[in-house]
């Protein structure tokens, strides 16, 4: 995976959380520093923890399915991209406005579980684990501070086109892989 997949994968993996950031924005009558800080932290560190997790765990079973490992990705990335696509169409979800570990640590959580999956994709893939889930952090953080202060100002109208950008991306990248491996090699 290259530097410009990277940056791709960590803008579409960012997006499940700048959805609920626009969310958690709407939640709020005011939008402080300390809310786009909190939500760019539980976000940013959780899209960055699950995709190590991920990793963890793809490379403890690549051995076993190596020969199929870009098939696994275009699979996984699919269904990901699929599933955000999916939820770009449907209704807003009612958030509390509240920032504290009980709200929040079940929102990062939730909106980081694909991430685990892209971990074990770049498990097969062998990229450089410690730049991605930099990249996937800081990008992360960066698109859920955002997306408190788009929410606050401009409601709900973005928080669908990141979804549906988010999962589009998602899958371009795993045609991108299939298509390096029996294509272009």
């Amino acid at each position: 995976m290259n530097w410009f997949e990277l940056i791709l994968t960590a803008i579409a993996v960012s997006m499940d959380a700048f959805a609920i950031a626009i969310c958690k924005g709407l939640s709020v009558k005011r939008a402080e520093n300390k809310h786009l800080i909190s939500a760019g932290l539980w976000f940013g560190g959780f899209q960055a923890l699950m995709p190590l997790i991920g990793y963890l765990l793809g490379t403890t079973f690549s051995v076993y399915i190596e020969s199929v490992d870009h098939w696994l990705s275009l699979t996984l990335l699919s269904i990901i991209g699929a599933n955000m696509l999916k939820e770009s169409f449907s209704a807003a979800e009612e958030l509390d406005s509240s920032f504290s570990v009980k709200v929040m640590f079940p929102l990062a959580l939730a909106g980081s579980i694909d991430a685990l999956a892209v971990g074990v994709t770049f498990a097969f893939l062998k990229v450089n684990i410690l730049l991605a889930i930099t990249l996937i952090g800081i990008t992360t953080f960066a698109f859920s501070a955002a997306g408190v202060k788009i929410g606050n100002r401009f409601g709900s109208k973005y928080k669908s086109k990141a979804e549906f950008v988010g999962g589009l991306m998602l899958i371009l990248i795993g045609i991108t892989i299939v298509l390096e491996h029996t294509v272009f090699m």
